[in-house]
């Protein structure tokens, strides 16, 4: 008896998500370009940084449903911890880009030995289970691009872990998580483009 799997959902806010990841990725190439110095730190490149997490969050609610009918129990459980990450590292970004960058290390140093330190490690550790355990699942769907959530996962492990890589192997992720990400929000207007 063969069994096959039910048909990937056509979703309406595909295009709209789809687009939303395209716009992540931009976002996180001026991130590593801003970090680079290739591009100057400016007001505009501050307050544009947490939109990365802002637009992957509707990137990561897409690529859910569309291969929900495929995924099982632990799956899901990895989207929900790759969501919440996501949206702590909104929080993340908007510190770091909006305070951090308004005060003098020696009070970026006090405050990330409190509370806030504490936060910003649970959330880099959040995201990094997040992140691998949603690409492991979607990749045994088999609907996206594996390469493409290789990139993602790739990217992601430096990006996670960015207080203890150097900085260049940051910026790296960065461009490498850029490339996973568009590359996904490609695949998703694809998909709503052939569905039409």
């Amino acid at each position: 008896m063969t069994t096959s799997a039910p048909p990937v959902r056509v979703l309406p806010l595909r295009p709209a998500a789809g687009t939303a990841g395209l716009l992540s990725a931009a976002v996180l190439v001026v991130n590593a370009a801003k970090r680079a110095h290739v591009i100057p730190s400016t007001a505009a490149t501050q307050l544009v940084a947490p939109l990365a997490e802002i637009l992957a969050l509707a990137l990561v609610v897409a690529l859910y449903l569309a291969c929900a009918p495929r995924l099982g129990a632990l799956a899901r459980v990895a989207f929900a911890v790759d969501f919440v990450a996501l949206a702590a590292l909104v929080g993340v970004e908007a510190v770091v880009n909006l305070v951090f960058a308004r005060l003098d290390p020696a009070e970026v140093t006090d405050l990330r030995s409190g509370p806030l330190g504490v936060f910003l490690v649970l959330a880099s550790l959040l995201f990094l289970a997040g992140t691998l355990g949603t690409t492991a699942a979607l990749a045994r769907t088999g609907l996206p691009p594996r390469a493409a959530l290789a990139l993602y996962a790739a990217g992601a492990v430096p990006v996670a872990l960015r207080a203890a890589v150097p900085e260049a192997v940051l910026d790296a992720g960065l461009l490498v998580l850029a490339a996973g990400v568009g590359w996904l929000g490609a695949w998703l207007l694809r998909g709503a483009t052939a569905s039409r």
